[in-house]
């Protein structure tokens, strides 16, 4: 039994090394040829790398997260090949005649062709991907090189490998084609979509346009930064982000709470703002429309049966925190008011236990208390909805009264929300979101808390 070196292959100018983001398969595992077996980052590109042929995962070499460089060997495979002594160890890596800085400048195609086109032999030498991107692996290369295909023959043809990649069953079928028939039939191919292609392209950053400006200064993040950066965009990536706006009259809320905030802190103790009354209507409104208050994991939809509602909060260092009441459902006004206000305390203390900011199902966060009227807030993973509230206002505007239309110096506020598009529909966005104001625009002010 033979066993074969799985070397990190070169991906680019300039790329040296790659991350290794997750092992496909474990020791012990038998692969089939062209099965992939890891995924590896780089500033440029994510890719898998693939098993150059059948055989039994002997040995991974590094571990999630590690950097090897391009030429480590990151894994051993044990192949049923008699080729070599047992225990001795092939490397597989590119041909001897491609030379390195060929393999750095090019990442598609090497060929030579001879002065006289009359007799022209073409000798394509294929390296790791094609022009457009798909990876080849060792036997496609070597096949593709002694047959003499083509880049963009090899481009056109539809791999049935994982994700698209281009097999030695496929390139067989395809000399076979064109060896019978004399037609390339995979012309057609290139209309399709090139949502098969192995490696994705990260947008680049020019760093001298980045430090051009004069003078700067650089402050690198603190972990909390990273953790807010990273889970910001995680949301993004993963849910499609539709944001409705509704303006609301809160008027009723404005009096009422100016009315009875005193009353409240001397009787109770406990400082009302307005963000426990929002907490309260968003409640309410998600007991009316459930199906908010729910988690997405692959095809399922999780429904959930607490209502516990995350309250985002400015620290003292700028950063952002999202302490979380629990079964805010059972709990009245002074209730609500009480939570908030610890939480929000321990917050700016950084005393908040871990299990106070886990465990949310939807998110409130308020642009009103910077003074912003508006804003597309980003939802909260894994919740499918955030509500965003601006500052509250007085506008003139037309009311109803038994004796016709009027106008009149109201309390307006917008209130935004940014919804999960997989399982949130416009009309269902747009109706919770309607709820919400009807509650606040419907407020009681003859309420005693």
């Amino acid at each position: 039994m033979a066993k074969i070196e799985i070397l990190l292959p070169a991906m680019g100018e300039g790329i040296i090394e790659a991350t290794i983001t997750k092992w496909l398969v474990n020791v012990g595992d038998k692969v089939e040829e062209d099965q992939s077996i890891v995924e590896v980052a780089t500033d440029k590109v994510d890719s898998e790398i693939p098993a150059p042929q059948e055989g039994i995962i002997e040995k991974l070499l590094f571990n999630e997260d590690d950097i090897p460089k391009v030429g480590d060997t990151i894994a051993i495979l044990n192949t049923n090949s008699s080729e070599t002594n047992q225990g001795e160890i092939q490397k597989n890596e590119p041909k001897p005649d491609i030379a390195d800085k060929e393999i750095e400048q090019n990442s598609t195609v090497k060929a030579s062709n001879t002065e006289d086109k009359s007799d022209e032999t073409q000798s394509s030498q294929i390296l790791f991907k094609t022009p457009e991107g798909k990876f080849l692996s060792p036997l496609v290369r070597s096949i593709a090189d002694k047959e003499q295909i083509s880049a963009d023959e090899l481009d056109r043809i539809n791999g049935s490998g994982n994700t698209g990649r281009i097999t030695k069953k496929d390139v067989v079928n395809y000399l076979n084609t064109r060896i019978n028939t004399g037609i390339d039939t995979t012309s057609n191919a290139i209309v399709e979509k090139k949502t098969s292609v192995q490696q994705i392209v990260k947008p680049q950053i020019n760093k001298e346009q980045i430090y051009s400006g004069g003078e700067y200064e650089i402050v690198e993040m603190d972990r909390m930064r990273k953790l807010i950066a990273k889970h910001m965009v995680m949301s993004k990536q993963i849910s499609p982000h539709v944001t409705s706006f509704i303006e609301t009259d809160v008027t009723n809320m404005v009096s009422w709470r100016n009315k009875n905030k005193e009353r409240i802190l001397e009787k109770e103790n406990v400082k009302l703002t307005f963000t426990p009354i929002f907490v309260e209507a968003v409640v309410k409104a998600l007991k009316d429309f459930p199906m908010i208050n729910v988690s997405v994991d692959g095809d399922n939809i999780i429904k959930k049966k607490n209502i516990n509602i995350g309250v985002a909060a400015a620290l003292p260092s700028g950063n952002l925190i999202v302490p979380v009441i629990k079964n805010a459902d059972r709990l009245n006004l002074i209730g609500l008011a009480a939570n908030l206000n610890d939480l929000a305390s321990r917050a700016r203390e950084n005393k908040l236990k871990p299990d106070e900011i886990q465990g949310g199902t939807f998110t409130i966060t308020n642009f009103g208390t910077f003074g912003n009227t508006t804003g597309t807030p980003i939802i909260n993973q894994p919740q499918v909805a955030i509500l965003g509230v601006g500052a509250i206002v007085k506008k003139p505007a037309v009311i109803e009264t038994p004796t016709g239309d009027a106008i009149a110096i109201r309390h307006k506020m917008i209130l935004s929300l940014a919804y999960d598009h997989r399982v949130v529909d416009g009309a269902l966005g747009g109706m919770f979101l309607k709820k919400i104001s009807d509650y606040l625009e419907d407020f009681d002010i003859k309420r005693n808390a």
